[in-house]
């Protein structure tokens, strides 16, 4: 499928196709790794912030620097798709709750972690995609 210049429907609705599709890989990514890990430390988010992170690197650097690929198709991917599946607002909602049931410690970790973890898998998926 190719878009028309003005066809800002047919995008918004692809768009909103991979939004659909990456909040339900989200769910599904976050409570199967809960359903190993426990819901003591928000590891599911911070597994899908990790991922998703390693996936925007990869992505960027494929649908820019190796595929002929859409600015549309682009936007579907890493706007919808990426976009809803990665959960900053459900980590700082998750930090926020450990700081104010008095794990500071939890929450510390959790920002350290995911920002350092985040910052680290966009690295690599752009090394990643920058190779093959």
């Amino acid at each position: 499928m190719t878009f028309k210049p003005g066809n800002t429907l047919q995008q918004l609705l692809l768009i909103a196709a991979g939004g659909a599709a990456g909040a339900v890989l989200r769910f599904a990514v976050s409570n199967g790794v809960h359903m190993f890990a426990g819901r003591n430390f928000p590891y599911g988010t911070l597994t899908v912030n990790v991922t998703g992170s390693l996936l925007i690197g990869l992505l960027y650097v494929l649908l820019t620097e190796r595929l002929a690929i859409s600015a549309e198709w682009r936007a579907v991917l890493i706007i919808g798709f990426l976009g809803a599946f990665t959960t900053f607002s459900t980590f700082s909602m998750e930090t926020y709750n450990l700081v104010e049931n008095g794990a500071i410690m939890k929450a510390f970790m959790n920002i350290l972690l995911s920002v350092t973890m985040c910052l680290m898998a966009t690295w690599l998926g752009v090394v990643i995609g920058r190779q093959l």
